[in-house]
């Protein structure tokens, strides 16, 4: 006998509320994002979640006791957890002697693992260890990606969509120049993914446009890929998969071509030019006898030549 699910109902407003917020939206909230540690995390896995979750800010949660489990092997734990702090992205950090330094980023549907990959700490630069000045909580950071890799392979395209959803912050209607602040800048080469991140310093130019300097800030990371646990295509097609609602309607009689230049197609009624209004003119105006002879039906005659 299968186990049905059990229905919760509110008995308060607060719970209501509270249960109303995790419903299903047409236009989804900020994706959250939870750090967790590993039952054998070493200091250098600890630095990097607590500088990512620096970086994440305020759209982040950040355990701090170690949680003894292993997601590839059983995702109930993660999927708990996810469903207890209303998450939809995961960042799991452990060490072992097997898997030394390791990271495994992912992301939920519906609190159930989606995707999940996992990474190696080869070098790491804190944010404490670079001494220059830090970007505010809650910059909406601009990403960059380098390398073939993201466009070629399966698994680095992946992975590409996976740091977009990690690290893409909040969706904004207007873009302010002073706010743009802060670059995460990802390099696939050589098998190694490098994650860099700057501040941008707008300096004096001399004309409306300032000049442009990027100060590196931290965390700093050399990755390289290890495990790839993927949705199958059908999965990963239902979770892109946008509500009617959402999708623009289609207008009658418009249409696009490849500059994307907009046409329109006007439907109009035959029309009668013998009634149409010319310009009046005192040589196109007819004469007495030639309006007797059409209101008789008999076309005018012709006046004899002398």
């Amino acid at each position: 006998m299968e186990a049905l699910d059990r229905v919760v109902k509110p008995k308060t407003k607060r719970a209501k509320r509270f249960l109303e917020k995790r419903e299903p939206k047409l236009k989804e909230n900020t994706k959250n994002a939870m750090l967790i540690k590993g039952g054998n995390a070493n200091l250098t896995v600890t630095e990097v979640l607590k500088d990512i979750y620096a970086v994440k800010k305020p759209f982040a949660v950040l355990y701090k006791k170690k949680n003894i489990t292993r997601p590839f092997e059983d995702q109930t734990s993660l999927e708990f957890f996810s469903k207890k702090s209303d998450c939809s992205l995961f960042l799991f950090g452990s060490h072992n002697k097997k898997r030394p330094n390791n990271l495994i980023i992912g992301r939920m549907f519906d609190y159930h693992v989606l995707d999940m990959i996992e990474l190696g700490i080869e070098k790491f630069v804190s944010l404490k260890d670079v001494k220059n000045s830090k970007c505010p909580e809650g910059t909406k950071p601009m990403l960059i990606f380098a390398g073939d890799m993201f466009d070629v392979n399966e698994e680095y395209r992946r992975l590409k969509s996976l740091f977009i959803d990690f690290f893409r912050g909040p969706s904004v209607p207007n873009i302010r120049l002073a706010g743009l602040e802060c670059i995460l800048h990802f390099t696939a080469v050589d098998g190694k993914i490098y994650m860099r991140s700057y501040k941008v310093l707008l300096k004096k130019s001399g004309c409306k446009i300032p000049r442009i300097e990027l100060e590196e800030m931290g965390p700093s990371l050399d990755l390289v890929m290890r495990r790839t646990h993927l949705a199958s295509d059908d999965l990963y097609k239902l979770s892109l998969k946008q509500p009617k609602a959402l999708k623009p309607k289609k207008k009658k009689n418009i249409s696009h071509d490849v500059f994307g230049t907009t046409y329109g197609r006007i439907h109009m009624q035959k029309q009668d030019l013998g009634k149409l209004q010319t310009r009046k003119m005192k040589g196109l105006k007819k004469r007495p006898a030639e309006k007797s002879a059409e209101d008789d039906g008999v076309s005018p005659k012709k006046s004899k030549s002398a």
